[in-house]
């Protein structure tokens, strides 16, 4: 279920606010959107694995609490972020 390096790299790239950007709060929000997507994928097949669910739900909440820095610090990149990251927020 983890991002492997070939994904990793391009969605740094694509994020990335400097070129040696590889830790800020928006490269952080994508790579968490993609592990997201990876494991509601793997929900859909096993509804019954509450340790994944778990996970799941603490990513999510991870990720909104970033979005949430993103919006109070940088307000003007906050909506292009959401729309790159295809969130409906």
């Amino acid at each position: 279920m983890a991002v492997d390096k070939e994904e990793k790299s391009v969605i740094i790239e694509q994020y990335r606010l400097s070129p040696n950007d590889v830790g800020s709060p928006e490269v952080q929000a994508a790579l968490l959107t993609k592990r997201i997507e990876d494991v509601a994928s793997h929900m859909e097949s096993s509804p019954k694995d509450h340790h994944s669910r778990r996970g799941l739900v603490s990513m999510v909440a991870k990720r909104r609490k970033l979005l949430n820095y993103i919006k109070r610090v940088n307000p003007n990149t906050y909506p292009e972020l959401i729309q790159k990251l295809g969130l409906r927020r």
